[in-house]
């Protein structure tokens, strides 16, 4: 009698939902909690039912060997989670994998759920072996169209050397071209003599420094020759001042020639170059055209023909573009070459005149004339913080 209500409040412990599934709140919570592995002290937490049960059955079996009816009270066997799943659940927050574990068989019921996976698996092996394929396919592409080019081009190359092959000529573009690279060649000579004169002086104007202060240092320690070593250290004073200030003028001379050679020039002869490769391979598409349009008429002829005919236009088009800036820049830099040589020139002669005349005065006033401005003596050295 004793045994009959116990085991009957034991069961009305266990509410049963309305669709006949005893699992209540606290059983999804435990499920969730095997799932994601939760901390032992969560779990534990989600367990009133499992210390409810422990306490009104204190006489009853073992709690090891009770089990929690999932598919109503007295459903299928299948439905069935044993109360050791538990254990499994503390070992697993304790990082220990039981080989029986609660979450496993949970995942194994009919009509269970799992949760969403934190790691989304890979994409499709086929779009991404598709994709790999894709790019070959459009490296291969490139490297095929590369190739044809360069035969092209190096065919009409050699056609030309041999004078077997006809070449596009702009007799005036062309000519300005040669005028341009024998005028490149030109200023370079002045650039370097430049240069070497402006290293030249230097030095004379660091001996005549070394010069002055020796005078300055004798006319001290000799009295007898006082005044002449006196008035020789003065001079080589002022050709060392007025030498500084030439320096200057050179310097702005050489930076400006430098500017007009290595970047102005420099920047038009690599359009030219473009412009030499558009036309060569212009000249071979051309040829090219000419070579498919000889041969017979049928539907793949006339479909080889059609393809030679748009390349040969692109190849038209940027030759036709190429040749116009190279005539554009030619035009604009015969103009900056002209306005800047005229007051480089008229720079250099008034300051070599000057000096070599001993105008102080007029030297100094050419170098305000066209902006020079010198450096302070010492501001190459750096200064005491710079050498720490």
């Amino acid at each position: 009698m004793t045994d009959s209500i116990l085991s009957k409040a034991a069961t009305m412990e266990i509410p049963i939902n309305s669709n006949g599934d005893t699992r209540t709140a606290e059983d999804d919570s435990l499920e969730q909690g095997a799932q994601i592995g939760g901390s032992l002290d969560e779990i534990v937490g989600t367990l009133p039912v499992a210390m409810d049960l422990q306490q009104v059955m204190v006489s009853g079996p073992n709690l090891n060997e009770t089990s929690i009816v999932s598919g109503g009270y007295g459903g299928a066997a299948e439905g069935i989670i044993p109360t050791s799943s538990i254990k499994d659940i503390r070992s697993k927050s304790r990082g220990i994998t039981p080989s029986n574990s609660a979450a496993s068989r949970i995942a194994n019921q009919p009509g269970h759920y799992p949760a969403p996976s934190m790691h989304h698996s890979n994409s499709n092996p086929m779009m991404s072996e598709e994709a790999t394929r894709g790019v070959a396919v459009e490296k291969f592409d490139s490297v095929k169209k590369w190739s044809i080019n360069t035969y092209k081009c190096t065919k009409q190359m050699f056609s030309e050397r041999f004078g077997r092959g006809t070449k596009t000529v702009d007799m005036e573009l062309e000519a300005q071209i040669d005028v341009l690279r024998e005028t490149k060649l030109k200023y370079e000579c002045i650039l370097r003599l430049a240069r070497d004169l402006t290293n030249h002086f230097y030095n004379m104007v660091q001996t005549q420094q070394a010069l002055g202060d020796t005078f300055a240092d004798l006319s001290q320690k000799s009295p007898e020759l006082q005044d002449e070593f006196g008035y020789n250290a003065e001079t080589q004073r002022l050709l060392c001042k007025n030498g500084e200030t030439l320096l200057g003028a050179i310097n702005f001379f050489v930076s400006s020639i430098n500017t007009l050679v290595n970047k102005t020039m420099e920047d038009t002869l690599m359009t030219i170059k473009m412009y030499e490769n558009a036309r060569l391979e212009f000249d071979a598409y051309r040829t090219d055209l000419e070579e498919v349009s000889v041969g017979p008429r049928d539907a793949a002829a006339m479909m080889r023909i059609e393809i030679a005919q748009q390349q040969y236009q692109v190849q038209k088009d940027k030759y036709e573009r190429l040749r116009s800036d190279v005539t554009i820049k030619l035009k604009f830099l015969d103009e900056n070459k002209v306005k800047v040589m005229h007051k480089q020139l008229l720079l250099f002669h008034n300051a070599i005149s000057a000096y070599f005349a001993g105008n102080q005065q007029q030297l100094e006033q050419t170098l305000r004339q066209f902006n020079v401005k010198l450096k302070p003596p010492g501001s190459d050295k750096p200064s005491w913080l710079e050498e720490q």
